[in-house]
């Protein structure tokens, strides 16, 4: 099984605004010629990359909860302007929901084992999807979903 990891989502108040983000970034990349690719970059290089890339998934926690996931494509290290040790972790651009689950704050990423993440939302949960994020957390609390 894949390792994964988990990050906080700064800046986004629900997945909507981290799909929005996503997009208006690659059609920036597209409008400038670039190669249309999203990445997150991080300070730390994780150790154990050979067990996270093309398997594993970044998990964003948003407002406490883990809401979703990115596939990881590649990690890629690299040194900034200012000759800082940094790396781009490479996403695919589709993100998943998961169940929510509560988690509290922390810096930087984390290892997430597959038997600690989130189970994705499945088919036929489209009814969930459709709760406002606030009832679907609740009703999670609850043990209900």
């Amino acid at each position: 099984m894949a390792l994964n990891l988990i990050k906080l989502c700064v800046g986004a108040d629900s997945v909507e605004d981290l799909r929005a983000w996503i997009d208006f970034r690659l059609a920036e990349k597209r409008e400038a010629g670039e190669r249309a690719e999203h990445w997150h970059t991080t300070r730390m290089i994780p150790k154990r990359a050979d067990e996270i890339v093309g398997e594993g998934s970044l998990y964003w926690v948003i407002k406490g909860r883990v809401q979703c996931r990115q596939r990881i494509v590649d990690i890629r290290p690299f040194v900034d302007g200012e000759g800082v040790s940094r790396c781009r972790i490479v996403l695919d651009p589709d993100v998943v929901l998961t169940r929510s689950q509560p988690k509290r704050p922390f810096q930087g990423w984390r290892y997430l084992k597959p038997e600690d993440a989130p189970a994705d939302m499945r088919d036929g949960d489209e009814g969930l999807e459709a709760l406002p994020v606030d009832m679907r957390n609740e009703l999670a609390d609850l043990g209900l979903i």
